[in-house]
């Protein structure tokens, strides 16, 4: 695993694999209320994807800012731009998903959304800003009722502009490229309605999205196997939960295979 240090403060961590998918790369966004970052939904999942081979990269984006505003999704973004034109990732990234759980999937999705948007990023940024799809993991989407305090104050300090930039399920997503979209019923920090409210909005935008509710599981699940459980958080393997990266990794097949016929 090799570490490169962002303009903004932060690191990206690259693994890179030998399997099949030589072209394409998953960047990975972990979550932690935009305060800290999961260490669950970070070095795991990289090797997940790499197992089924994807390169990976973890971005442990800078969290020193208060508020944060626009510096998390202009590092993701200056990311993204590196792992595409790099000499050192040279043919790794012809095609890239972003990834990201809780406040990581926030991350994520704003990039998705966001990734055009002029007040934001130069028109060269924008240029070669847009992910080629979205992975997301029981995400924090809204900046409002249903959102998730911590996050919403510390990337937002309350300015009413960035609470409405970053109010996803609210913008107009018919930029936005195809989303892969899980979260659980039962989740008790970030509301379900999140996910929800996203789906509808992606749905009513005509925008690509598989979406999956599991009945069960608290928040933080990750992978939801042995390697992640956390008897603090009474987080636990869960077989159930544990599918989506199957079902993950076929949608993935699926959107390519649409994106070349």
């Amino acid at each position: 695993m090799e570490q490169i240090q962002t303009p903004f403060g932060g690191i990206l961590e690259l693994y890179p694999s030998s399997g099949e998918r030589a072209e394409e790369t998953v960047l990975i966004c972990p979550g932690g209320g935009y305060s800290f970052l999961a260490p669950r939904e970070a070095e795991p999942i990289a090797e997940a994807f790499g197992e089924a081979g994807y390169h990976a990269a973890v971005l442990k984006y800078c969290l020193d800012k208060e508020p944060l505003g626009t510096n998390p999704v202009r590092e993701l973004a200056w990311s993204a731009r590196w792992l595409r034109t790099n000499p050192a990732w040279e043919g790794k990234a012809c095609r890239i998903w972003v990834a990201g759980f809780s406040a990581g999937g926030h991350l994520a999705a704003s990039l998705g959304v966001l990734w055009n948007e002029e007040s934001v990023f130069t028109p060269e940024e924008r240029e070669k800003n847009r992910p080629d799809g979205l992975i997301l993991g029981y995400p924090v989407i809204s900046m409002d009722t249903y959102g998730h305090e911590r996050s919403t104050r510390r990337l937002t300090g309350g300015d009413p502009k960035l609470v409405e930039l970053f109010s996803l399920e609210k913008r107009d997503l018919k930029e936005t490229p195809p989303v892969f979209l899980w979260n659980t019923r039962e989740d008790e920090k970030v509301s379900s309605l999140n996910s929800l409210l996203f789906a509808r909005k992606l749905f009513l935008d005509g925008v690509d999205c598989e979406y999956h509710m599991f009945h069960r599981g608290l928040h933080g699940m990750s992978l939801a196997t042995a390697n992640v459980e956390s008897e603090e958080e009474n987080l636990h393997p869960d077989a159930h939960v544990a599918h989506w990266l199957s079902l993950c990794l076929e949608w993935m097949n699926e959107v390519k295979e649409v994106r070349t016929n």
